[in-house]
């Protein structure tokens, strides 16, 4: 008899989905906790095993923070809450408390309805497919009753003070010692999420002007026409106030997109290649490579080629960029989308790290932004999201996969098409580069609709 594999709950980056709707319940939440709980006891020496747990702003993050620390301390696991904190700020946390474990609770770039579970390991790494699938299995069979500590070693939850002020401290550590940011005029934009208090704190304790947005979250304001994915905001303050640069983060702060002084927005292409240049010349640059994407830009890749970098190209997802540095040697990474790592500093994504290495090369080169990133001359690209009911495997669909061929065939060997499921969202993303905005624009409609007319939700 075929044994019977456990429901699938993890996708890209963690456990993630519409909060109050399978997998993102409370039930969930609380499975998770003794299911991880379980896991953490086992692995520790000591059988007291301690996990920081921080969130974003949604609303939803109270019902899921409660449930995955009683789910924890059912099992006889230490509890540290720090609140709303940047993704990672949880990681760099969780190392220099040297817990067992990191959760944060939020779903990125995600409105506020949805919500998200991620798990770093010890060493601020996200934990491997494997150790996920160890998870499923328990929280599918869902029977602690074995491995439940007798009353006295029961785990309790405690709340950190002073989390936020120590991440702050780690942030500035990073950027180049006896400098500041006195010259700069910087817009900030904090998406109303997890870097609203410690954001600003960084950039004005390193002597810049700031005129901050998006620092008021409500629970469900979160990425509303603010942050990364809506920099419009920043664009206009720009100008507004005639700043030298704009900082768009995302909800949870792993992300950043830069705005120059001509309010154009400098993408996490322009961003790494900016950081690349760099770090060659400095004679950091480990292994002489850069981690980019499937999704990073023709121009990016000329411009490090122009550099003598050699680019490694991983599939989307921080996780894959993660997996071809270490195996890689490489130091540097990140996506177009402004998920940046710089493995000499952070082990995942850090805006605010990510935004300083900017602004340091800045002030060091006397360079505006908009001279930086024009390394970077970008080729067109056309983005389509459609939303799908279901996920069937993309080489299945006839379809599709006529147009795809045609499509190919009318770029030739100027440009491609991408088409892949969103890891975190009911997602089909199609993009499109070529030569010519027109051209992409229609084409990249094109394989859209035929999306939509086969999978889309209507």
């Amino acid at each position: 008899m075929q044994k019977k594999l456990a429901p699938k709950l993890f996708g890209t980056d963690g456990v993630r989905g519409r909060a109050n709707i399978s997998p993102m319940t409370v039930e969930t939440a609380v499975a998770l906790g003794r299911a991880t709980g379980k896991l953490f006891r086992q692995s520790e020496e000591d059988g007291r095993p301690r996990v920081v747990i921080g969130k974003d702003t949604r609303r939803s993050c109270y019902m899921i923070e409660n449930a995955l620390i009683a789910g924890l301390c059912s099992m006889g696991v230490e509890t540290l809450m720090v609140g709303p904190l940047p993704t990672p700020g949880v990681a760099f946390i969780t190392r220099a408390y040297r817990a067992a474990a990191g959760i944060v609770i939020s779903a990125s770039h995600n409105k506020f309805h949805d919500n998200g579970i991620k798990f770093f390991n010890s060493e601020g790494y996200k934990f491997t497919q494997a150790w996920e699938a160890e998870v499923e299995a328990l929280v599918s069979a869902n029977d602690f009753t074995d491995s439940l500590p007798d009353d006295e070693d029961m785990g309790r939850n405690t709340k950190v003070v002073g989390a936020d002020g120590r991440y702050i401290e780690f942030v500035k550590a990073t950027y180049a010692k006896k400098r500041t940011l006195k010259r700069l005029k910087i817009v900030l934009d904090c998406a109303n999420g997890a870097a609203y208090r410690v954001a600003p704190l960084v950039f004005r304790e390193l002597d810049a002007e700031v005129f901050t947005y998006g620092i008021e979250p409500n629970g469900i304001n979160i990425n509303s026409n603010c942050g990364s994915l809506h920099p419009q905001t920043v664009q206009k303050a720009v100008i507004d106030h005639q700043a030298d640069v704009g900082i768009a983060l995302d909800g949870d702060a792993d992300r950043v997109v830069l705005i120059d002084e001509n309010a154009q927005v400098v993408d996490g292409d322009a961003i790494l290649a900016i950081c690349a240049r760099d770090m060659k010349q400095r004679g950091v640059l480990k292994s002489n490579k850069v981690v980019g994407t499937l999704m990073s830009n023709f121009g990016f890749m000329d411009a490090m080629d122009s550099l003598g970098i050699e680019v490694v190209r991983a599939k989307v997802g921080d996780r894959n960029v993660l997996q071809e540095m270490l195996k890689h040697g490489c130091n540097l990474g990140g996506e177009q989308s402004g998920h940046i790592l710089f493995l000499d500093h952070n082990t995942t994504g850090d805006g605010l790290v990510s935004a300083l290495q900017v602004l340091r090369i800045m002030l060091e080169t006397g360079s505006r932004l908009s001279d930086l990133a024009g390394i970077v001359q970008r080729y067109p690209q056309a983005h389509v999201n459609v939303a799908v009911e279901s996920k069937p495997p993309l080489e299945e669909m006839e379809g599709l996969g006529t147009i795809l061929k045609r499509v190919e065939k009318l770029l030739a060997n100027k440009g491609r098409v991408v088409v892949r499921y969103s890891g975190t969202e009911k997602i089909c993303r199609v993009m499109v580069e070529g030569p010519r905005q027109q051209m992409v624009d229609k084409l990249a409609e094109e394989v859209a609709g035929t999306v939509r007319k086969e999978i889309g939700d209507a």
